[in-house]
């Protein structure tokens, strides 16, 4: 007879995701994400008016996270990641809490929101160029010609967008969105393979929580000293909470299981921006942006298919 104890393990909630398509993860995570650039506008304001301070959101939205992070790795008492899995969190770091936050929130303190989606709109395209360095995977040329596709009618557009309204004075800002978008694209690719090592969930919360000796002190030394509306604060709890955190949760178990075809789908995300930019900021957007987001998802569906096919091959 077995007298072995037997020990029930209850199984939290990601432990399903798994049997979930990485396609419907990365999806979930893309509408996440989408609200990012939007609240980032709205916790920081514009030149004209300002809300919170830009180095604030940038760093205290990782500090917040952190925090979180550290509850939950406590909670479901993680193991301490390996000393070979350390440069790959220093990549989530960099990329995810440091580089992207930064870059970005200073853009968008100059340009629109809907601008901004726009050029971070070449990001799929960059992540799958990464990621089919650094994770092996070798797409089609189908792949690639939809990706390069994609992401020249992105381009072409934040340049018709920039020329009819004069706004050479963007262009600063437009380099700090393209280092922007570098950065979240080596925090997507190494975080994907960090996953392929331990759970996602646990992946960007030991990178939060490595970030803390820097982000905790900073956010204090910029704590806003002049009074900010409720919406700003509002705005700053979500990407605090969603776009620096548990947006992560879904994005990178996703990544993980299928980079190349994932990857793609940010694609939408631009343009799901510009929506929620109408929704959220009253900004004015013309029809020719709603005809070349109908074009990208074109795009988009495309280079599912022809990667789908060329991995049954």
């Amino acid at each position: 007879m077995n007298t072995t104890p037997q020990v029930l393990v209850r199984r939290p909630v990601w432990a399903a995701w798994p049997t979930v398509s990485p396609r419907w993860l990365g999806a979930l995570a893309v509408l996440m994400f989408a609200m990012t650039i939007p609240m980032t506008r709205l916790a920081n304001g514009s030149v004209e008016a300002p809300q919170l301070p830009p180095l604030f959101v940038a760093v205290g939205r990782g500090a917040i996270a952190g925090l979180l992070a550290m509850a939950y790795l406590w909670a479901v008492r993680a193991a301490r990641p390996a000393k070979a899995q350390w440069p790959l969190l220093a990549g989530v770091v960099l990329g995810a809490v440091l580089i992207f936050p930064l870059c970005m929130g200073w853009a968008v303190r100059v340009v629109p929101a809907a601008h901004a989606a726009v050029i971070v709109g070449l990001l799929p395209m960059c992540t799958a160029a990464l990621a089919s360095w650094w994770l092996g995977q070798r797409p089609g040329l189908a792949f690639w010609l939809a990706g390069a596709v994609g992401s020249t009618l992105v381009l072409m557009f934040a340049l018709g967008v920039a020329r009819a309204h004069g706004a050479d004075h963007w262009v600063s800002a437009d380099a700090w969105l393209v280092v922007a978008m570098l950065g979240a694209s080596l925090a997507y690719v190494a975080g994907a393979a960090l996953s392929r090592q331990m759970p996602a969930a646990q992946a960007i919360s030991w990178a939060l929580v490595a970030a803390l000796p820097v982000t905790l002190p900073t956010a204090a030394w910029s704590w806003p000293t002049e009074a900010v509306s409720w919406q700003a604060w509002g705005a700053f709890a979500y990407v605090a909470v969603i776009s620096t955190w548990l947006g992560f949760f879904a994005w990178y178990a996703a990544l993980a299981r299928d980079p190349m075809r994932v990857s793609q789908l940010q694609l939408m995300q631009p343009f799901t921006s510009i929506a929620l930019s109408v929704l959220v900021l009253q900004e004015a957007v013309d029809a020719s942006t709603w005809l070349v987001a109908g074009a990208v998802l074109l795009v988009v569906i495309w280079g599912q298919h022809a990667a789908r096919r060329e991995m049954k091959q």
